[in-house]
């Protein structure tokens, strides 16, 4: 028996809509704009050091305020979607990332460049929850959702590879402005067609936009992304408790005046369906044991095994490609199977192949690390696909925006905390290498700041402490492997209880 909040329906004969597929593959044109962008700026920050040179704090923000502000907006673009039409905020919100892209790449100073980045990120909120409510809308028949569900992950997944790849190219033929500027074409191709193709679909009786609400979630998950992100850059100083305490008390507010407001901005009611908190909770789970470990293994294929940007980003494909493949099948492998068996098994997956990554050292070939990298994209693509198709069934279609909005908080909530928690991991072994004398304080920073400072150092020098550093990063990512993939057991584990008796829904929406 499927397990939903909304009142069972009728199963005459689904309303097929024409051209749904032609509609669906404009959306993942804006979900591949938000995967790329959100990958590229990695690559870039060497150049934009070099060319912008922005003090340490400013270089932090420039890649940090883009995830607080997205962070902090879903909830409320998801909600104001559902009220104003997703379709029009979709293709607001796309034309406003394109005219930003521009900004980011001719910005001309670091406070020019952070700001806009800030503005990047009011503009991505609006897409990704849109995307998502608008396939719950577009697509009646469960079984094709499950598909479009599918694909739109593959495309997410895909994206992250596509970035790193797009961005190696353009870094080592362009300037730095033009890691944003391929967002541009996508753009005008998203709106040309979206336009004439997706339907519009919002709530009927969707009540005001409770700017005041708006607030609390913006203040409120600023300030624990923030304080996350604080404590593993430079550990617990009063900034850190202040913001965190200044966070979760707004978010307690927020949750506070939904449950008093008549129409809330997110129907906290969601989340007594225990089917919509396990995949929340397992999404969440997932991305925390992933990011941290992923951040820094783009920096071990660079930095520790001499690999070129273009080089590295195809070194991490399998993991796109087995995303993209696990993903386009999820949906059927948990109707034969069930939700749980399926979702457990791709978080186990992740886990163990986390846990294989805990022996790598510095002579560790590539066959190993493709081969793990393979199976967390499986187990990720069967995961993320299935925990999606979850909680966009198990709300009515009017709340699809701010139900889908959840979906991806969890994730930029997870990311933060993984690089916080596992980043924390791997800077504290790092820091703790006895390099020879004359090894300078800047080269226990980080990795990059020892390849920096080896370059005004002897050679012997420079060797000695570029060997003691590279092997202590090697372990201090071997054990943020180890944390990940205990992370992800227990996820795997809290999901085959959570998921218990949750079905996809085989029945006809209307």
């Amino acid at each position: 028996m499927t397990s939903t909040l909304r009142p069972a329906e009728t199963t005459e004969a689904v309303t097929r809509r024409p051209g749904r597929w032609l509609a669906l593959s404009v959306l993942v044109l804006a979900v591949l704009l938000v995967a790329v962008d959100a990958t590229v700026l990695g690559l870039a920050t060497p150049y934009i050091s070099e060319d912008l040179q922005p003090s340490g704090t400013q270089l932090l923000w420039i890649g940090d305020v883009y995830s607080f502000v997205i962070a902090g907006l879903l909830v409320s673009m998801g909600s104001l979607g559902d009220r104003i039409g997703r379709k029009r905020i979709l293709l607001v919100g796309a034309s406003a990332f394109g005219v930003l892209s521009v900004l980011n790449a001719y910005a001309t100073t670091p406070e020019m460049l952070i700001a806009a980045r800030a503005l990047l990120g009011v503009a991505g909120a609006t897409l990704m929850p849109a995307t998502l409510a608008l396939i719950r809308n577009l697509f009646h028949d469960p079984r094709e959702r499950s598909l479009a569900i599918g694909i739109w992950g593959a495309t997410a997944s895909a994206g992250t590879a596509v970035g790193p790849i797009a961005g190696g190219f353009l870094l080592e033929h362009f300037w730095w402005g033009s890691v944003f500027l391929i967002n541009l074409p996508v753009m005008v191709v998203l709106v040309a067609v979206g336009a004439r193709m997706l339907p519009e679909s919002r709530n009927p009786a969707p009540g005001p936009w409770d700017l005041p609400s708006v607030l609390l979630s913006l203040l409120g998950m600023i300030g624990v992304v923030y304080a996350v992100k604080e404590a593993a850059s430079h550990g617990f100083t009063w900034v850190t408790p202040a913001a965190g305490i200044a966070g979760a008390a707004a978010l307690y507010g927020f949750v506070r005046r939904q449950l008093t407001l008549p129409a809330p901005l997110l129907d906290m009611r969601l989340f007594r369906h225990r089917g919509f908190s396990g995949a929340v909770l397992a999404d969440l789970l997932t991305i925390l044991g992933l990011s941290g470990l992923v951040f820094f293994l783009s920096q071990f294929l660079q930095l520790v095994q001499g690999r070129g940007p273009l080089e590295a980003g195809l070194a991490e494909l399998p993991a796109a490609i087995g995303a993209v493949v696990a993903g386009l099948i999820a949906g059927r492998a948990a109707r034969r199977f069930s939700v749980r068996a399926v979702v457990s098994a791709g978080l186990a997956a992740i886990g163990v192949a986390l846990a294989v990554l805990t022996v790598v050292d510095r002579t560790t070939g590539y066959p190993l690390l493709g081969a793990a990298l393979l199976v967390v994209g499986v187990g990720a693509g069967f995961s993320f696909t299935v925990t999606s198709d979850v909680i966009l069934s198990s709300v009515p279609k009017e709340q699809a925006g701010a139900a889908s909005a959840v979906s991806e908080t969890a994730y930029e909530l997870g990311a933060a905390l993984g690089i916080a928690v596992l980043g924390s991991i791997v800077t504290g072994v790092y820091r703790d290498f006895t390099g020879p004398a004359g090894t300078p304080a800047e080269a226990h920073e980080s990795l990059g700041g020892a390849v920096e400072a080896a370059a005004g150092l002897p050679a012997s020098t420079s060797e000695a402490m570029l060997d003691a550093a590279r092997t202590a990063f090697v372990d201090g990512l071997a054990l943020a492997a180890g944390a990940g993939a205990a992370v992800l057991l227990a996820a795997a584990v809290a999901a085959w209880f959570l998921l218990r008796g949750q079905r996809l829904d085989d029945s006809p929406s209307r």
